[in-house]
């Protein structure tokens, strides 16, 4: 007989383990009341929640050369960042910031873990401020869990609309400010107060106002464990020097309750109390004696009470600690290895590449559409003309002259509605020029040429761009 079959004889109750599976996977939401602590690594989460959310709802009202400091003009198809115009042809900035940007989160977290879920995780930013208001309005852990075992009565009622008010009121004032980075702000709060939004920023404020209030409200651990990827994958990028909190198990099994007093060895216990305070104060309502699990934001809340505990005890800190699996095991560990030196590598080249090809940048652009509607045209004096249309994008803040010269063929001449153009400071402007050439010079039929378009205050501010010229062939 099998030692499975066996097991199952000895024990007829035993639970199928698909069944047990089956009902883990669809068990019902129990409620996580995360216990209020504090300590160092609380401190530093509280100064990330007050510096982030500083700068999200402060960088909104901040002026910057006549415009807002980070303005996304989606009609006008611009984007002011801190002084720098960016337009659509400059999206691939931005898909290289994002680059750099996953690349940054894969580097940290092969480094310290979830440091980013646990400190900077906008679901976890917003998260630790409705924590905080609920703790203000409904007192502690203990006195929320009392109150929401027992029946609806008025004061229970006062107290939860309450809540749910200032956590409404909070959220839309989230979902103003998100759509103060896309309409100018102030403009926003003096239509808003003259009750005269459009739909879709009425719509947007909801929206993302909803998605605060629920996220950060309601579902709080949810979003980490089941909604957000990332915590599926990060094992892959964890090796056994990456940093991680962990329980030693060495040193606190057999866990039992003593009294303060008492030497733990002559009880046979290690030096965990069993006071389950590292599973009550952390926000996702895991075990961290369990052992390393993905649902873990790497908050370090569980670090801040058990070092309380230990200190109370007369311990030493560090039952639970940031550590990594080689040092657990007693080996040394390794900061700097093949994968850091490759991220570090990877990221420097990345970041001084972006750095400089923004500083390089040209704020003049010039695109010139050829007209379809004819192959070319001959002039009364025998010329072959054909005809362009030329957009003029001044990118810069100040408006500049320009003078427009085309090159390629010999004896070219350039006919246009005046021979300087005044684009003002992120414009664009259209410019029909008609361009003609004798056809004794044409060889071939499709032709290249060059127009220069050249800042006359600035001889530095140029852009030059091809063009075909077609015509007939002059045997």
């Amino acid at each position: 007989m099998s030692s499975e079959s066996s097991s199952n004889a000895v024990n007829p109750h035993r639970p199928d383990p698909v069944d047990t599976a089956a009902e883990e996977a669809y068990a019902s939401h129990k409620k996580v009341y995360p216990r209020e602590v504090h300590g160092i690594f609380a401190n530093l989460r509280t100064l990330g929640v007050i510096v982030l959310l500083g700068l999200f709802y402060g960088i909104a009202w901040l002026p910057w050369n006549g415009h807002q400091a980070v303005l996304l003009d989606l009609p006008a198809r611009k984007f002011y960042v801190f002084g720098l115009t960016f337009w659509p042809q400059d999206f691939f900035y931005f898909a290289w910031l994002l680059v750099i940007a996953a690349l940054t989160l894969f580097y940290v977290t092969s480094l310290a873990g979830r440091l980013w879920c646990g400190y900077a995780c906008p679901q976890t930013v917003w998260t630790e401020i409705f924590l905080w208001i609920e703790r203000k309005i409904e007192g502690s852990r203990n006195q929320q869990m009392k109150r929401d075992k027992g029946g609806m009565t008025l004061t229970k009622f006062r107290i939860k609309a309450t809540k749910h008010f200032v956590w409404i009121s909070f959220s839309l004032f989230t979902g103003f400010t998100f759509v103060g980075y896309f309409t100018p702000i102030r403009h926003l709060t003096t239509e808003a107060m003259a009750f005269n939004l459009g739909p879709w920023e009425t719509f947007w404020i909801f929206f993302y106002g909803f998605a605060t209030y629920g996220n950060a409200g309601w579902l709080r651990e949810q979003v980490c464990i089941y909604m957000c990827p990332y915590a599926r994958f990060q094992s892959a990028m964890f090796d056994r020097d990456t940093l991680v909190i962990a329980y030693d198990e060495k040193r606190g099994e057999p866990r039992g309750s003593r009294r303060k007093n008492v030497d733990p060895a002559r009880l046979g216990l290690g030096d965990c109390v069993d006071c389950t305070l590292c599973v009550q104060v952390c926000p996702t309502g895991i075990d961290i004696r369990d052992g390393l699990q993905y649902q873990c934001i790497g908050c370090a809340a569980c670090i801040d009470v058990c070092d309380q505990v230990m200190d109370k005890m007369g311990y030493s800190k560090g039952l639970v600690r940031y550590t990594t699996e080689n040092a657990m095991n007693g080996k040394p560990s390794h900061i700097i290895r093949p994968r850091t030196i490759m991220y570090t590598l990877i990221l420097l080249v990345l970041s001084l590449g972006l750095v400089y090809a923004i500083s390089q940048r040209s704020p003049l652009q010039l695109d010139v559409l050829r007209d379809r509607n004819s192959l070319y045209r001959e002039t009364p004096q025998g010329l072959v003309e054909n005809v362009y249309t030329l957009k003029l994008i001044n990118m810069d803040d100040r408006s500049h002259p320009f003078k427009l010269s085309v090159s390629g063929l010999k004896g070219l001449q350039i006919s246009m509605e005046s021979p300087v153009i005044k684009v003002p400071g992120g414009e664009v402007r259209s410019l029909p020029v008609s361009v003609r050439v004798d056809p004794v010079v044409l060889k071939r039929t499709a032709n290249t040429i060059e127009f220069t378009l050249q800042a006359v205050d600035d001889p530095a501010l140029s852009s030059t761009e091809t063009a075909r010229f077609l015509g007939p062939v002059t045997r």
